[in-house]
């Protein structure tokens, strides 16, 4: 099964946003970092942002690569 490049184009903004709410539940971990353990929520909300908006450029850009190949 093939996906279109505007297949490949939502996903890859589907993942971008996730990346962003991700990086939004870490920095509202790292603002109550009073609170116990508030410090591994944020690093690993600020990991995962990273590796969904990087996924997310990588398909984005595959798909327009795929369209304009």
């Amino acid at each position: 099964m093939r996906m279109s490049s505007d297949d490949q184009k939502a996903i890859g903004l589907i993942l971008i946003c996730v990346g962003f709410l991700f990086f939004l539940i870490g920095l509202a971990a790292r603002l109550k970092e009073s609170f116990q353990s508030r410090a591994e929520i944020s690093t690993a909300g600020f990991t995962a942002a990273a590796i969904m908006a990087g996924l997310g450029v990588i398909v984005f850009l595959f798909s327009w690569r795929k369209k304009q190949g």
